[in-house]
Parts: structure tokens; C-alpha cells; sequence
């Protein structure tokens, strides 16, 4: 009897370690986290203003909020502060190709599992979520990370992806590249002076993507480093510790 008692309770003990879900990450507005729940496991981003409650399967979580900065540019270009009709035609042209690339899943493969690490060395120049000011006009919040450094300064893919787009000349972005990492998981390279992949490629970590520019809404060499996990923005930096998240079982 005693035997089967214990037995008993060690396949109880079994299902419930079997059925708890693992979060690993913060639960905060601008961050990314891994959940595991039994043999799945995936990914979820809090955007900017997420709200709570912040719902993960049938769990509900309180949402951590974050105090976004305002940051004032002056010396932008005003026709990229306030676009004329001429420019309708461009700006469009972007947005459509940033949106049919946002939804391609042409990697079939968890690339983002292997890790990432920052696409280059520099100065931080302005945070994901910042409030911003052109010229004294208040425009969307920041969608990404901008890092400074020298013109034609080599980016570097973060991590194993597919080029979902590699487009010249948009209006606001200038020259751009998209990867997608697998999983609806999509990082962003805006500004860039030079392209060095084409779209379809398959690039490893530490590949060079192309070349540190100022093209489009730029008032200095820069990158734009963006993240989005299904139409999701969220803060990039989130993802260097992708591997390393502190996790808590439910």
C-alpha cells in the first residue's frame, strides 16, 4: 500500500511539473519573454503601452509600467517633419513595404533560440519607446533603438535570420534591411548608406548587413535597430539576454 502511495503521489508530482508554464523575462511594458509550456515554447512582447492585464494562455499577469522618456531633435530636414502631398506617393511606398515584409514567416526555422548579440559598437543615441520632437513638433513615439557611430561603420546581423526586405531610398527609414528570425520574430536596420544583402538571403550571426548611413529622417550617421514580434514593437535590447531571462513557474 505504501508503495503504491508513493508511486501514486510521484505521478501526481509529474503531471503538475508536466503542466506548469515557465515565463522567463519581465512582464513590462517594452520587453520580450520566453514561455515555456510543456513541449512549446514561444515567444511574447509587451508593447509600449501595454495594458494590464497581460494574458498568457488562461494566466492573466499585472504589467510593470515604464516611464518613457521625451526626446527634442532640431536640424531635421522639414519636409521630413512635415511632408508635403508631393511626398504622399514615398511615404506610402514604405509603409507597404514594411508591412508586406513585417508579415512574411519565410524562416521556418527558431533562428532566435541560438541568441543575439548588438548589430554594432556604439553610443546610444535614442531609446525604444521615447516620446519624440522634430523641430519642435511632436510626432509618434520611438519604435526603436538608434546607436550612434562613425559613417560606414559595419552592422552586423544579431543573430541567424532571413532577409525579408532590403529596400532603398524610403522616405523616413532611407536604406533598410528586415530579418526574420522565425517565429514571428522580425529585427529592423533603418538608415543604412549601403545594403550588403538582398532579399531571401540567409545571414548567420556576426554577417555584415550593410553599412552605417544617415539616410531618410537622419540628422547624423546612426542606426535605427528595431524589434517586432507579430506587429508587435518592442524594446531590441530585450533580446541580448534572450537565453538568460530569469524564469518563475506557474
Amino acid at each position: 500500500m505504501r508503495v503504491s502511495l508513493i508511486c501514486l503521489m510521484s505521478s501526481l508530482l509529474f503531471i503538475s511539473n508536466a503542466l506548469a508554464i515557465k515565463v522567463c523575462g519581465d512582464i513590462k511594458q517594452g520587453e520580450i519573454i520566453v514561455v515555456h509550456d510543456g513541449n512549446k515554447t514561444f515567444l511574447k512582447a509587451l508593447r509600449r503601452d501595454e495594458p494590464s492585464p497581460f494574458k498568457i494562455g488562461k494566466l492573466s499577469f499585472g504589467v510593470e509600467k515604464t516611464v518613457w522618456d521625451t526626446q527634442s531633435i532640431k536640424g531635421v530636414e522639414q519636409k521630413k517633419v512635415m511632408p508635403s502631398k508631393e511626398d504622399e506617393a514615398e511615404i506610402l511606398r514604405e509603409q507597404k513595404g514594411v508591412q508586406e515584409a513585417l508579415k512574411k514567416n519565410t524562416n521556418k526555422k527558431s533562428d532566435w533560440k541560438k541568441g543575439f548579440i548588438m548589430p554594432l559598437d556604439g553610443q546610444i543615441s535614442g531609446q525604444f519607446g521615447n516620446q519624440r520632437i522634430f523641430n519642435g513638433v511632436k510626432k509618434n513615439p520611438h519604435t526603436g533603438t538608434d546607436i550612434a557611430a562613425p559613417l560606414n561603420t559595419p552592422v552586423k546581423a544579431p543573430a541567424d535570420g532571413v532577409v525579408v526586405l532590403a529596400a532603398k531610398d524610403y522616405f523616413f527609414s532611407g536604406n533598410m534591411v528586415i530579418l526574420d528570425h522565425g517565429d514571428g520574430l522580425k529585427t529592423i536596420y533603418a538608415h543604412l548608406n549601403d545594403i550588403s544583402v538582398q532579399e531571401g538571403d540567409s545571414v548567420f550571426k556576426g554577417d555584415v548587413l550593410g553599412l552605417v548611413g544617415q539616410t531618410g529622417r537622419a540628422t547624423g550617421p546612426h542606426l535605427h535597430w528595431g524589434a517586432v514580434l507579430w506587429g508587435a514593437r518592442f524594446r531590441p535590447q530585450s533580446l541580448l539576454d534572450i537565453n538568460q531571462k530569469e524564469c518563475r513557474s506557474y
